[in-house]
């Protein structure tokens, strides 16, 4: 129930809504009993009860009787004076009246909740794509891309259709159950204490079957998001798939995972489909109770007349529904607390970068990156160890090691999609801990060995980092990175789209695409990660020179495999598990006969 108390305050700006939406439950209820009501005195009429066919006890106004004495006085004025097929015709037209007014107030109420229902799931998804924004890069590598998805889609649609949907049932059906025994109390109140005995073991029965399905809707979450998984894993890998004729092992695996979902949904649905047989059984059970209980009173005239009973019946039978109605919302409150789990696993998830309080705006970059005495540990594992660096405004310093030596996470730090574990890092001789995260990601470009571009046009795609840039500012970005020619031979030219990741366009187009966003940019600061290490050799060519372009009067951190691309870089700096165990141009390291010139030798015989 705290979960669900924290969605309510995520709808305080409607509380003028959830004023209005309670305002016309109680006027939908209150005309709902009163057309049920009514059925008291058509019973009194049809069989010529002393209430009505006695002398007249007229009330003239409100202050003369209660509501009964009114009505009946009402009643017995028009018997006297029409005759009883009048007072018939009014008894009918109350209740029309009656229950008019109840589905229109019914009708407003739904009309006033809609925005409250909607503004949850709004303010959930909002929510989750904003925390994984802010979330740090490392966090997703522990994380399945498709389990993602599922909570960004499955679990927000499961929680407007169970917590979102109690919502009315936490509120409407109390206030219906309440105010029939209201009434039941005003007409018999031994009768409707004998009620109470019953209606709470009937609560216990039906709640402990709700409480049952929490565990069950967190495991089908669980698999849905595993399904999600592979699904995303066979789109991107169907290629590779078919190559290796895997098609029957990921068969395999992807119907064991749809069986094992099918198995724990028939669960859930065993479970809810019982609550409401066992609430309806429960309420015949007390209803029959309420017959056998109330017909005794009557046959020993105790207190109640046949009339009333019967209209004690009448509305008595109206709880069952909102008690079933009621046993659905608790289900429901169960199971959404399953799915805000798996929400708040990421809305809670702990943002490991940070900016501090009164963070400073880096304007710009004038003298030089500094590593001092960095350390980066993720976890158990330390990925770098001590590295002592520094790079001056305007050269370019070239990273070179082993798979797995730490050169993409050093890289990571500048735009701190890390953060170092010990040491400290500096630009222009401050923490960059102590500037903004938009001022200082403003003055950096990431050049990647996967082209990320997004299913839109290429000018868009060109233009990400500046949303307002000239239609010449894109042309001459394109221009810089060897792209433009390829462009406009595009039907669309630069308003062609490119399809899902730029399926459209050839990789070596893809990467000059990437190279013209970076350059329509124009920071400072270069991180190109093996941006030609995938591309045939025509293709390399064309981005190189697009790269080389693009590097001039910039300062520039370059991580490549293929030696042969950084032989002009300033420095080189070779890593080693984590440390430097070389640095210097390409022809000092090459007379060290250390490290670098073995990676070199090796990549000669390749």
């Amino acid at each position: 129930m705290k979960k669900f108390i924290r969605i309510i305050s995520y709808i305080k700006e409607y509380k003028a809504y959830m004023g209005w939406y309670s305002l016309f439950i109680i006027l939908s209820i209150v005309f709902s009993l009163f057309s049920l009501s009514m059925l008291v005195p058509f019973m009194d009429l049809i069989f010529n009860s002393n209430e009505l066919t006695g002398a007249a006890k007229i009330a003239t106004s409100a202050s003369g009787g209660n509501l009964k004495d009114i009505l009946y006085g009402f009643l017995q004025s028009t018997i006297a004076n029409y005759g009883k097929v009048q007072a018939l015709g009014w008894i009918c037209l109350g209740i029309i009246t009656a229950v008019i007014l109840k589905n229109l107030f019914l009708y407003l109420s739904y009309y006033f909740l809609a925005p409250i229902r909607n503004a949850v799931t709004r303010k959930y998804s909002k929510l989750l794509y904003d925390k994984i924004l802010k979330l740090p890069i490392g966090y997703f590598t522990e994380q399945r891309k498709g389990d993602i998805l599922s909570r960004s889609s499955n679990d927000i649609a499961d929680l407007e259709n169970s917590v979102i949907g109690a919502l009315e049932g936490i509120i409407k059906e109390p206030l219906n159950i309440i105010g029939i025994l209201i009434v039941l109390f005003l007409i018999s109140v031994k009768l409707t204490l004998f009620v109470f005995v019953l209606l709470p073991l009937a609560g216990f029965i039906v709640g402990r079957i709700g409480r049952s399905l929490k565990k069950h809707t967190n495991k089908a979450q669980i698999k849905w998001g595993e399904i999600m998984s592979q699904m995303e894993e066979t789109l991107t890998g169907l290629r590779i798939i078919k190559a290796f004729n895997a098609e029957q092992r990921v068969k395999k695996s992807f119907f064991g995972l749809v069986d094992d979902i099918f198995h724990i949904k028939n669960k859930i649905l065993y479970r809810r489909d019982l609550a409401s047989p066992v609430s309806e059984s429960l309420g015949v059970i007390i209803l029959c109770g309420v017959l056998w209980f109330g017909g005794k009173l009557v046959l020993n005239g105790e207190i109640l007349s046949g009339s009333a009973f019967i209209g004690y019946v009448a509305l008595f039978s109206q709880i069952i529904n909102p008690a079933k109605a009621l046993s659905q919302a608790v289900y429901n409150v169960n199971r959404g607390n399953a799915t805000l789990d798996r929400l708040n696993e990421i809305l809670e998830a702990p943002v490991t970068v940070e900016e501090v309080a009164q963070p400073i705006e880096l304007q710009g970059f004038n003298q030089s990156i500094q590593f001092n005495n960095v350390c980066f540990s993720y976890q158990d594992a330390t990925i770098l160890n001590n590295i002592q660096l520094t790079i001056p405004k305007g050269t370019s310093v070239a990273l070179v090691g082993s798979s797995g030596t730490g050169k993409s996470t050093l890289a990571d730090l500048v735009p701190r999609f890390h953060d170092v574990s010990l040491g400290e890092l500096l630009i222009d001789g401050k923490n960059i801990k102590e500037y903004s995260l938009h001022s200082l990601r403003q003055l950096i470009s990431i050049v990647t060995q996967e082209p990320i571009l997004f299913n839109d046009t290429i000018s868009a795609n060109i233009a990400l980092g500046k949303p307002n840039a000239s239609k010449e500012e894109i042309i001459a970005a394109a221009k810089i990175a060897n792209a433009y020619d390829f462009i406009m031979k595009k039907e669309g030219g630069f308003d062609s789209m490119i399809g899902d990741r730029g399926s459209k366009l050839s990789g070596g187009e893809r990467q000059r695409l990437t190279i013209a966003r970076a350059v329509l940019k124009n920071p400072p600061i270069l991180i190109l990660d093996e941006a030609t290490s995938a591309l045939d050799t025509e293709s390399e060519k064309l981005v190189q020179e697009a790269i080389n372009n693009m590097m001039q009067n910039r300062t520039s951190i370059v991580i490549a495999h293929r030696l042969s691309t950084i032989r002009h870089a300033d420095e080189i700096i070779v890593l080693q598990k984590g440390q430097i165990v070389e640095r210097g141009n390409h022809d000092a390291l090459i007379a060290q006969d250390g490290y670098y010139k073995k990676l070199i030798e090796m990549q000669e015989v390749k």
